[in-house]
């Protein structure tokens, strides 16, 4: 089977975790940078934050997204590198075009739809951008689109003012999209023949995890169900972070049963009654019932907690740092690997869903430009080509 080819001028975070769930699979993914243009430092910006890791254009932040994948430069601004770029994807046989620049540079860069598509008419087309191409200007940053989204109004404590999610969610969620609709095109390929464009706007892929409070709007729901809680569930009583001996253990009560097994367990029988016996009735003595249920966690340590949890099967978990996380055993056995040029194993994030026979070692991130002339030979071009372009600043 054919070995699919993924071209991506990207940068940051949306699109590189998009196209590195694609390595993960084995697929080919080579990344388009610019070439340097006299101010500020070359390619994506990404690649100089965080600590220095081998060189200074491979830094810390960079590593995860970026590895398995291969990288090039070129100059998209001239009218030789966009002349390039159709040649690329024509002598590759390339799969997937991505990009995540803001829409109004599409046809500027001769990377939309309309141009690509002419040059390989089977070609997948797929862009990020902050509000699709209807809003052409506007960038598209995470912590942008988690406010514009109502994500900070919905994290943080009640009596707190709106708060980011600590985990870039709406930058996973449009690379998630980017890679489920990629996959989507692919098999209506498979039967067409024809290529497709996909655009993902980053509000509407955040706004459509929004399915437990936007649709409260018509039911005449209360300020208090689209606005932040907190550690609490809005419906669910309780489910909270409670206070240990020595820390902290969330737990969840999803239904009534929960609840009876619950006020079974000898340290928490003090917190029934027979008002609290249904959900609706706990919801009329929220405040007391964390009152009561931290006063009674409070007494004992974690692991005692969690032992009686476990008992009556009631939802909990400890609250894990990473380190923690990294060291349970459902995580450790599936991380994947890096390994530096001097030989050190780098450890990184699971796949999302485990794929047989994909490689759990990928490549380290290649430094800036690092293929651009093993790319350029495959695709047909002799060597005096190669120097040309490069002397003329078209690849770098």
């Amino acid at each position: 089977m054919k070995r699919r080819t993924v071209l991506s001028m990207e940068q940051a975070l949306s699109l590189p975790y998009a196209t590195l769930r694609f390595a993960q699979l084995g697929w080919r993914v080579i990344r388009i940078e610019s070439t340097p243009a006299g101010e500020g430092l070359p390619g994506d910006p990404n690649r100089y934050i965080g600590g220095k890791v081998v060189d200074d254009d491979r830094r810390t932040y960079f590593i995860a997204p970026n590895v398995g994948k291969e990288a090039i430069a070129l100059n998209l601004k001239d009218p030789k590198g966009r002349e390039l770029l159709r040649k690329l994807i024509v002598g590759l046989d390339v799969d997937v075009f991505c990009c995540n620049t803001v829409p109004r540079r599409y046809r500027q860069l001769g990377i939309d739809y309309e141009t690509l598509g002419a040059a390989k008419p089977d070609l997948i087309w797929a862009g990020i951008s902050a509000m699709g191409p209807e809003y052409p200007d506007a960038p598209g940053y995470d912590p942008v689109i988690q406010a514009m989204a109502g994500y900070m109004e919905l994290t943080g404590p009640a009596d707190g003012p709106p708060t980011l999610s600590g985990v870039p969610l709406v930058d996973l969620k449009a690379g998630d999209e980017v890679y489920a609709n990629v996959m989507l095109a692919l098999a209506e390929r498979a039967e067409t023949g024809r290529g497709k464009r996909i655009d993902v706007s980053m509000l509407q892929a955040a706004a459509s995890w929004l399915i437990t409070t936007l649709p409260l709007l018509d039911f005449d729901c209360q300020p208090s169900e689209i606005t932040r809680c907190g550690n609490e569930h809005r419906k669910f009583i309780p489910t909270n972070v409670y206070p240990t001996a020595d820390g902290f253990i969330y737990m969840a009560i999803g239904s009534d049963v929960q609840w009876k097994r619950l006020t079974e367990i000898p340290r928490f029988a003090q917190v029934g009654n027979a008002v609290r016996v249904t959900n609706e009735g706990r919801h009329k003595e929220r405040e007391a019932i964390h009152r009561d249920m931290a006063a009674a966690t409070r007494q004992y340590a974690t692991a005692e907690i969690a032992e009686d949890f476990r008992k009556a099967t009631i939802p909990h978990a400890p609250i894990h740092d990473i380190p923690a996380v990294r060291e349970m055993a459902a995580v450790k056995s599936r991380l994947t690997t890096t390994r530096m040029p001097g030989g050190k194993t780098v450890h990184m994030q699971p796949m999302a869903v485990d794929v047989p026979g994909t490689p759990a070692e990928l490549r380290f991130p290649p430094k800036y430009g690092q293929d651009t002339m093993a790319v350029l030979r495959e695709a047909g071009l002799g060597e005096a080509d190669c120097a040309a372009l490069a002397k003329q600043g078209i690849v770098a």
